[in-house]
């Protein structure tokens, strides 16, 4: 008598609230199981408990995404305990605002970069060799909107999703023709607790459980780049089409995010 064959796997960092937790909604919901990394590893516990999830379709992982040795023995884990993902999805981010003029501030952009870059490479990097013996498999690394042009006080924040772009791109051409496929899903303004406290206005603004869908429909065609929702693309790239000039003037006097402090840039 043959055996099914185990439902697919998705492995999600950040998966303990926002969009993290809507993707892995979104998965429960298509049938696969779950690997969901946090640090606030009761807080995904609970989760899965109130949905039903039991030990076969859902298995919870500590780890700090910023520390590249916590994060790998995470994606370590997960293949020993439940097998090789089927899909990768590189999420866990913050969003800190920040003033170059401010010491304290450099810290900051130390830590979004150690956090959204370094610990988007340390999340793949157990499944990739893996990936491509099996010659299948999709990473996904969650970008933003705000790659495309630099916002005042988003310096930090700015510089590392545009680096998760450009980083995205170059591991695509390097897996190109493995069977592996890269996959960068820039979301617009999503309402998540990152986004509830900005104090700017957010065109376009849609539920966590709608973009968790359209980003799951997205992966599933292995679609290398998409902003959703679709308008922000537009607006993205129309902004990008500004001269500096004309760049600079649209975006003064625009709301900044809260620094680390919670002290306002006197700029």
């Amino acid at each position: 008598m043959s055996t099914a064959a185990p439902a697919p796997l998705v492995f999600i960092t950040g998966a303990s609230s926002g969009i993290g937790q809507a993707l892995a909604a979104r998965y429960a919901q298509a049938g696969w199981r779950l690997a969901l990394v946090a640090r606030r590893t009761a807080q995904m516990q609970d989760w899965a408990t109130a949905r039903g999830l039991g030990v076969d379709r859902c298995a919870v992982y500590g780890a700090d995404v910023a520390d590249p040795s916590s994060i790998v023995a995470a994606g370590q884990a997960c293949i020993a305990d439940q097998g090789l993902p089927e899909v990768v999805i590189a999420n866990a981010g913050i969003s800190v605002g920040m003033d170059t003029a401010e010491r304290a501030d450099l810290d900051v952009m130390a830590d979004t970069f150690a956090l959204n870059n370094v610990g988007m490479a340390a999340t793949f990097h157990p499944f990739v060799n893996a990936m491509v013996g099996r010659g299948s498999g999709r990473l996904v690394g969650i970008g933003s909107v705000a790659a495309i042009r630099g916002l005042p006080g988003h310096g930090a924040y700015c510089a590392s999703k545009a680096a998760v772009v450009a980083y995205c791109e170059s591991l695509r051409t390097e897996l190109h023709g493995s069977g592996v496929r890269v996959v960068t899903v820039c979301p617009g303004y999503v309402d998540t607790p990152l986004t509830q406290g900005n104090r700017y206005g957010m065109p376009f603004l849609i539920p966590a459980d709608v973009f968790a869908d359209r980003a799951f429909r997205t992966i599933e065609a292995g679609v290398s780049y998409r902003v959703i929702p679709w308008q922000m693309g537009v607006v993205a790239k129309l902004m990008r089409l500004l001269p500096n000039a004309v760049y600079d003037k649209v975006v003064q006097g625009r709301g900044r995010k809260r620094r680390r402090d919670g002290v306002d840039s006197p700029r």
